[in-house]
């Protein structure tokens, strides 16, 4: 997840509201969609994860699951009216340890059999992968990074460090290989493979996000994308027929030297489209002048497509600048100023049913405590047991005041 600077301020109108839908009219770039591709079910509820799913390959994560966290969760987000999770799961995790990564998969899809909860399994990864950011990296698997100078371990998974601007470039130039000399795209179709065998069976699978937010480091790099979407697409349709999803890329800063346009969104684009959804990252009010032109972007991208938008994550953030330990200028979070009221919520939700979004998840309910308090859906009781924040009531209330009950 990559969230995005915003300029914050008080939202006290519906009239604001009214101005952003007129002006997305006005481009061109408003699209109703039909729900479901092809059906009247809207998907909204929120993001989740697990442990032995998002355990890296460099650190193990000390706070375990507490006990039938996903039968617990799963009741109570059914209960709110919810019918949607997105599930985060990692690639080197399941190289780490592939016997409970899956059990830990069939846990979560025997509860959302239970609840009727209909999953999106997203193939996520930040920072890359641990072998580039021991401390808070997760993603690709550690097998693609040895044995190659070019890739030192511990320099940084992130957008702006070299090795992961080589490694990327040889991502999508489908030169990423491990001591085999087998290539990464066949590495993941193998993988992706194992996941739908376990899961594909289970009614509450509405389908899998190919990779979540990569990075774009070059112009010439849209199109290789849309080859890597269309290679995946192509491959997984030989096992599935649920909903693929591709997701936008990252940095998204308009004014990146990439060349962020929505003709060049759309060339991340597989030829084969049916049934895919394009995921993207909203982490600001929809009013503010950047993320207006940021979501008509999006928005756009879609329309050239004809590829309904998935919100995958949504929240508000606000990033400031500070000085790092090695005296740089960074934007970090201000996890207290970061915050999202009601009416906030209830503008977020509004706007996405009103330009008619395909499916919808709040970032993200937790048992791990995250540092910025409107992340975290739920704190964990003395005795293990899961307790709501206020942002899950808003959330309810924002869906409820939209959407009504649940569509299924």
């Amino acid at each position: 997840m990559q969230p995005i600077s915003i300029t914050r301020g008080l939202v006290s109108s519906k009239l604001v509201l009214l101005v952003v839908i007129f002006s997305l009219l006005l481009t061109n770039s408003f699209v109703l969609y039909s729900h479901g591709l092809g059906t009247n079910q809207i998907y909204f509820g929120v993001n989740m994860k697990g442990y032995y799913t998002s355990m890296p390959q460099s650190r193990t994560t000390a706070i375990p699951m507490p006990e039938n966290f996903f039968d617990h969760s799963l009741k109570l987000i059914s209960n709110a009216g919810m019918n949607h999770v997105r599930f985060v799961f990692y690639w080197e995790s399941y190289v780490r340890d592939p016997i409970n990564f899956m059990l830990e998969l069939q846990s979560l899809a025997q509860a959302a059999d239970k609840y009727n909860i209909n999953v999106i399994y997203d193939n996520h990864q930040f920072h890359t992968s641990s072998w580039f950011n021991p401390q808070r990296g997760t993603g690709f698997p550690s097998y693609l990074f040895q044995n190659n100078p070019a890739y030192p371990p511990g320099q940084g998974g992130g957008p702006k460090y070299t090795p992961a601007k080589v490694w990327w470039t040889d991502w999508w130039n489908r030169s990423v290989k491990d001591v085999n000399g087998t290539d990464g795209w066949t590495l993941q179709v193998d993988f992706f493979k194992k996941i739908i065998d376990t899961l594909d069976k289970h009614h509450s699978t509405l389908g899998y996000e190919i990779l979540s937010e990569p990075q774009v480091h070059n112009v010439d790099q849209w199109e290789k994308i849309g080859k890597y979407n269309t290679f995946m697409v192509n491959e997984l349709r030989k096992y599935t027929n649920k909903v693929l999803a591709y997701s936008m890329n990252i940095p998204v800063d308009l004014r990146s030297p990439i060349n962020l346009t929505a003709e060049n969104l759309a060339k991340m684009k597989p030829q084969n489209s049916t049934n895919v959804v394009f995921k993207i990252s909203i982490y600001g009010l929809p009013t503010g002048a950047y993320q207006q032109q940021r979501l008509n972007t999006f928005l756009k991208a879609s329309n050239i497509t004809g590829v309904p938008l998935y919100i995958g994550e949504w929240n508000n953030v606000l990033r400031e600048q500070t000085i790092n330990e090695e005296g740089n200028a960074v934007y970090q979070i201000n996890p207290f100023q970061s915050d999202i009221n009601q009416e906030e919520a209830n503008l977020f939700v509004k706007t996405f049913k009103d330009l008619g979004i395909w499916g919808l998840a709040y970032w993200k309910w937790d048992y791990i405590t995250q540092q910025t308090p409107n992340f975290n859906l739920i704190s964990i009781g003395d005795k293990g047991d899961l307790i709501t924040t206020k942002y899950f009531k808003q959330l309810q209330i924002a869906l409820e005041s939209n959407y009504g009950n649940k569509t299924g």
